[in-house]
This record gives structure tokens, sequence and C-alpha cells, in this order.
């Protein structure tokens, strides 16, 4: 990412305010947040949780009301990918992944020799089964279907689908005819039920740059088609239509609108810290890690990676974020039988990012008893990394 001329650290100080990282909306809604910073990638872990919390202060009993009252929900959207929406978006984030499950149907068509027509009539008796109040696991939806679906067998588990009923649960969701509830409400779980629904699908690609723009700009359009998957075709035609202007000497576009505030806008000198998930969007709006590393931390080890690669050489990073003013100035992970955060700081510590982490470690420990970043992130299997962290920090020292 060129961006000569523009000192670093405004950049990242202005992605930071875009991402209402600077403290300044305590109390606001979860759809409030999803809908100025953009949607929280949601893979069974904590990050959702985190972002919101670390955004706008809330709690895991405010977010799972609102997740209770459809004023944000987990969907299939961008590549297909899971995040969680505002309401009104709901119909956009559909659409942007409406392709996925096509391609599916379509594997399976080829591959495993399921037609079209068998998919559409398990999707029909499907939607014959399902209520739109109580919830069905797919076990329960399988019997309730019989024969309807069908084993796919040792060609199907090489290809990750070992019946037909997944496939067909997939073009449901993305037609908006049935979604996904979590069993007990969290985010952070990936155990869910299936009931009707009746969400319109719809919205044109240049209506997700619009989207995109705003909550991550400035971005370059390589940003842009990491996040929606778009070729270089889509993605010019997409943004064509929008009043995007080039920042100089960079290959970065921001809103015109957006350029006045920008320009004006001043490097924050107090610190403002806070502790997100790795896949939080401050960085997985642009997936480009090295942008909110300084040189030397790009350099620093990660912690328990198998190779002994380097941060800067991660399309992701291997643990959660401490952040300031846009910077990573540390690592984090969550020790649930120790109940603390156990963290590699890259900056000395003062007494704001102390209690930072302390905020944040209460809010895990009291509030959602761990912080996994994924669905299958164990405390097992988190121990290496764990210990790498403390032998690290106890290094630094």
């Amino acid at each position: 990412m060129a961006n000569s001329g523009i000192p670093t650290a405004k950049l990242r100080g202005w992605w930071a305010h875009r991402q209402w990282l600077d403290g300044g909306h305590p109390g606001a809604s979860a759809a409030e947040v999803l809908t100025a910073t953009g949607w929280a990638r949601s893979v069974g872990g904590a990050a959702p949780y985190l972002g919101l919390f670390a955004r706008a202060g809330l709690d895991r009993v405010a977010v799972d009301a609102a997740v209770a009252a459809l004023e944000v929900h987990e969907l299939p959207s961008a590549r297909g990918c899971t995040y969680v929406l505002p309401a009104a978006d709901f119909a956009l984030g559909l659409a942007a992944g409406a392709a996925a499950p096509e391609s599916d149907v379509a594997m399976a068509g080829k591959h495993l020799g399921v037609s079209r027509d068998e998919i559409e009539k398990l999707c029909l008796a499907i939607s014959q089964v399902l209520s739109d109040t109580d919830p069905l696991e797919p076990p329960a939806i399988r019997a309730a279907v019989g024969d309807a679906v069908r084993g796919l067998g040792d060609a199907g588990r090489k290809r990750g689908r070992t019946t037909t009923l997944p496939i067909a649960l997939g073009l449901l969701q993305a037609r908006g005819l049935i979604r996904r509830v979590p069993v007990n409400g969290r985010l952070d779980q990936q155990r869910y039920g299936y009931v009707s629904w009746d969400q319109p699908v719809h919205g044109s690609a240049t209506e997700l740059a619009e989207r995109y723009f705003s909550w991550a700009a400035p971005a370059s359009i390589k940003h842009f088609r990491w996040f929606t998957g778009f070729t270089a075709a889509t993605a010019k035609a997409a943004t064509a239509p929008l009043d995007l202007a080039e920042l100089p000497g960079t290959d970065l576009l921001i809103p015109t609108q957006l350029q006045l505030e920008f320009d004006e806008f001043s490097t924050p000198t107090t610190p403002s810290y806070a502790l997100l998930a790795g896949i939080d969007g401050l960085h997985l709006l642009h997936r480009d890690l090295p942008r909110l590393l300084d040189p030397a931390d790009a350099e620093r080890s990660s912690p328990a990676a198998k190779d002994g690669r380097s941060f800067g050489t991660e399309a992701d990073p291997q643990s959660h974020l401490v952040v300031d003013r846009g910077r990573i100035v540390g690592i984090w992970e969550y020790d649930p039988e120790e109940g603390e955060i156990v963290h590699q700081l890259f900056v000395p510590p003062d007494e704001a990012l102390r209690e930072a982490v302390a905020r944040t470690e209460s809010f895990v420990r009291d509030q959602l008893g761990d912080a996994r970043g994924f669905s299958l992130d164990s405390p097992k299997s988190r121990a290496p990394k764990i210990a790498a962290i403390r032998a690290a920090s106890a290094a630094s020292r």
C-alpha cells in the first residue's frame, strides 16, 4: 500500500476514528455500530462481542437482546462468509452472498450426482416442516423430511458434504426463506436451529461498494475486491458510479464527501486503546496487516507459529489485537483456567493501557467465559500460544 506524503499515523488514526475506536460512542446500539463501522465477521468466536464492547461498551446481554429482536443477525454475506449485520442491511448482505450456495449446488451436480431438481424438492420439504417460532436443529429437520435428504458417501465427505441437507439449507438461507438461530442465543458458538423467514433479497454491487467505502476508506480497489470477492471487472463497474477521489501519491480511494474531513483530520495525541479480535473489521475490511504495524513490530516473531513467521508476513494475525489509534501495539489471548488476559505488548504500558486490559479481561471473564477466535478454538488448542505469549512478555520486561 503506497501512502507517500500522508503520515502513516494519520491514516491509522483516521481508520480508527471511522471504526469508532476513539471512545466517542458509548451506549450506541449494536445496529448503530454495525451500520457505521461495517459488518462484523463471525466464525463462532468472540469477535462480534469484543468489537461491540470496544466501540460502544455493549455487554453480552444487550448484544444477545439485539440478536433476539432481529435488530442484528448473523447471515451468509460477502463471499458467502458469515457476518453479523444490522437489519437495514439484511437484504443487501444476502444478495452479496448469493453466489456461494449456487456454487455449492453446481459442485454437487458436477461431482456428486445431485441434480438441481433434487435440491429444489428438498428445499420445498424443509420449508414445509419449519415454523417461524420453534427452531429445528439439522438432525430434527433430517428426521422430519425423511428420504428427501440423501447421503453423499465418501465422495461427498471428500468435498465437505456428507448429505444434501447443508446444500439445501444454504440455498434457502441465501433466498431469505429461512434463518439460523443460535440455540442458546449466543454468537460465540456454532450450534443452530432453523426457522422459516420472509426476508427480501436485493441490492446491487454498487450499493455494496458504497457501504464498503463508507466503512473502510481510504481503501484501494484491491482491498474492496478482497472484501467482496469481486473480479476486477465487477469491482470497476461497481465503483464507477461512486464519487471517489484518489489520495495523492497512493492507490487509496475515499468518497469525496469525506475528503475534506480527512484532510482536516489531526492525528490524535492521546492514546486510545482497545482490545479487539484478530478478525475485527479494523484489520479484516482491508486484510492488509502491515498497514497497522510499525516496521519494527512487523519483524517480531509470531508466537507459536510453526515456521517462526513474523507478524508482517501473516495474512491475518494469529492472536487477538491490542490497538492504539489504529496501530497494533500488542497481541493477547484469554486463559480461562487462570481467568486472565495474557498479552505481549509492543509499547510500555501506561495507566490507560492497563485499564483497557483490565476492563476487557473483566468483560470476557464475567460475561463471555472465554474469548475464542473461532468455533474450534479451545483452551487446550490455545495453550501453546498462551505459553509462547507469556514467555515473550516475560523476556521483554
